[in-house]
């Protein structure tokens, strides 16, 4: 049964920890937060199962910063999670909670990133290290990790772990822990394997099940940009000018210090707006509310507290400019559109790293988030423009304007113009410091290595390799999204030469110096390329295994950055060596039978 729990005052945790989540917005521990966190402060290893978005990060971080000794400026907390944007995301949400703890260090590692940028901060020093399994064996081997004041190990969705073949590098590591440590593991769901691990390395542990919470907002439109190419404020201002039926807006960010920032920048940009945060007296609070509700405010940019318990019905839109950190609050803030019977929108700002929210998102609410394309140059002089003769036109129609055509008449006489010359003239002077024409360009949008559709059906993954060669089938069984493989007993027979397709024109193939006779399967070199070069997996294409050698598509044009990571990838400890295919196969020969992508069965 789920504790309730009103406050986080009420689970153990230290005054200085207290007021970090009061300034960050924090109000009461969800469900997960509120039974996890007494028991890990009890000292106890931990079973949680709960999805993304339930507030899991909090529920073993906190107890986590419990015990970490700022003087001993060595590892004593790991954190292990699949992929890296977990790891940075992880790794921001341990700093936000440290604000009040000076000294604290937690450092992020990760594929992708220069080993060197990485060594140097391991020997200033670090109190947490949030990492993905390869890069940190990686630092273990070299010993550029050490673990001997390891307090708190955190396995992070270790299903996910499993699902990109990781498991076996994170028993590897389990393995080099010390023998006295806390470990918590957090699973969305619970397969044999994870099972075994936890009966294998956890000592006694609690079990806590969390049901996610769902809701129907079906009243509301939601929509998300993806930031991208374009400074987060110059795009909320082009989207709030093109939003058709406008009224008033609630702008949701993470801290107070971002609610008076961002009103001065609106203010100075011609917009009603005002800051609401927990700084506001009851009295400062109840006049932005009667602001907003009588329209001498247009925007209220607010924190989570802040804004509860608004019901203003003329708020048309939500915008969450800063991600929420979990599904409840994302539901909470767009709660406060569509109200009384009426429709509503919400907008979402996602960075590339925060897609996984996003479809964590749309799973709670039940309702696709579709993506938003950004209003562009044209878009926006357009409407002002529209505007602009609306505006003329309620003038043409009053009465009293002989005067001003006399003057008008006079202008053009002395100037020796026509008239129209003057009216554009006048138009000039009447855009007010807000022209109607936005000067500069459209940023060029930058190659997408990450999802930005929603997936097919939600249940499903938004990450689905092609698979060409498998040596392992795809099984389906049950309701599960999940396939699971068996191995092929026999290998399929084949012509000496076996054809070879060529990538198509928006795919590079690559050869990589692991196959068969590594024990390699294609989930292990997926989730190394997924993990290693931040390419979603459904991005990459197929892949071919030969007994030494392996082939895999990757999209033309891979940033730099990306390729070099792969040049220096280990899979199953040996170094893959991503090169550019030229066509030479091993003698044994690759296994080619062709399938079709998930999403076409």
């Amino acid at each position: 049964m789920t504790t309730s729990v009103d406050s986080f005052a009420d689970l153990g945790l230290s005054d200085s920890l207290l007021k970090t989540l009061a300034e960050i917005g924090y109000e009461s521990p969800s469900p997960i937060q509120a039974e996890c966190i007494p028991v890990l402060l009890e000292g106890h290893d931990l079973i949680g199962m709960a999805q993304t978005g339930t507030g899991k990060t909090a529920a073993f971080a906190l107890p986590l910063m419990e015990q970490i000794d700022v003087r001993l400026t060595k590892p004593q907390a790991l954190i292990l999670t699949p992929t890296r944007e977990l790891a940075i995301q992880v790794a921001e949400a341990l700093q936000s909670y440290a604000k009040n703890l000076p000294g604290f260090h937690v450092l992020p590692i990760y594929g992708g990133q220069s080993y060197t940028i990485q060594l140097k901060q391991l020997a200033r020093g670090a109190h947490v290290i949030v990492g993905t399994p390869g890069r940190v064996m990686d630092h273990l081997e070299r010993k550029t990790l050490n673990l001997d004041c390891l307090k708190t190990m955190v396995l992070d969705e270790a299903d996910e772990m499993l699902r990109m073949g990781f498991i076996d590098d994170v028993e590897w590591i389990l393995e080099r822990t010390p023998e006295q440590h806390q470990t918590a593991l957090f699973s969305a769901t619970m397969p044999e394997q994870i099972r075994r691990v936890a009966q294998k390395y956890l000592v006694e542990p609690r079990e806590i099940k969390i049901k996610a919470a769902t809701a129907t907002v079906a009243a509301i439109r939601q929509v998300y940009w993806q930031v991208s190419g374009m400074h987060k404020l110059d795009a909320l201002t082009r989207i709030l000018e093109v939003e058709e039926d406008f009224d008033a807006a609630i702008i949701f960010v993470r801290t107070k210090n971002a609610t008076v920032e961002l009103a001065d920048k609106l203010a100075a940009r011609g917009y009603a707006a005002a800051a609401l945060n927990g700084d506001l007296n009851q009295q400062m609070r109840e006049r932005v509310i009667e602001q907003l509700k009588s329209g001498a405010l247009d925007i209220v940019i607010a924190t989570d507290v802040a804004a509860r318990g608004i019901d203003v019905p003329r708020v048309s839109h939500v915008v969450n400019y800063d991600i929420p950190y979990d599904t409840e609050a994302y539901v909470h803030r767009i709660g406060r559109t569509g109200r009384a019977g009426r429709t509503g929108n919400a907008i979402l700002f996602v960075a590339p790293r925060e897609i996984r929210m996003l479809r964590t998102i749309e799973r709670a609410t039940r309702q696709p988030i579709a993506p938003l394309t950004l209003p562009s140059r044209a878009d926006v002089t357009n409407k002002r423009v529209a505007d602009f003769k609306g505006k003329v036109a309620e003038v043409l129609n009053a009465e009293g304007l002989d005067f001003f055509a006399n003057i008008v008449s006079q202008i053009a006489e002395e100037q020796d113009i026509g008239v129209e010359e003057v009216a554009a003239a006048l138009c000039q002077m009447a855009q007010e410091g807000k022209p109607l024409q936005i000067p500069g360009e459209d940023p060029v949008a930058r190659p997408a290595f990450r999802d930005e559709r929603r997936p097919a059906s939600f249940g499903e993954r938004d990450s689905k390799p092609r698979f060409e060669d498998r040596g392992e089938r795809p099984r389906f069984e049950g309701r599960g999204d999940k396939p699971r493989f068996e191995e092929r007993s026999e290998r399929p027979r084949f012509d000496d030469k076996p054809k070879r397709s060529a990538p198509s024109s928006d795919m590079v193939r690559y050869r990589i110096d692991v196959g068969r006779d590594h024990g390699v399967q294609v989930k292990d070199i997926v989730g190394a390329i997924a993990n290693e070069a931040g390419i979603e997996s459904r991005f990459i294409g197929r892949i071919g295994l030969y007994d030494e050698s392996s082939t895999v598509e990757l999209p033309a044009g891979m940033p730099a950055e990306a390729a070099n990571a792969l040049k220096r990838t280990r899979v199953r400890g040996v170094p893959i060596n991503l090169r550019p295919d030229e066509g030479r196969p091993d003698a044994g020969g690759e296994r080619t039978f062709k399938k079709k992508p998930y999403a076409e069965r």
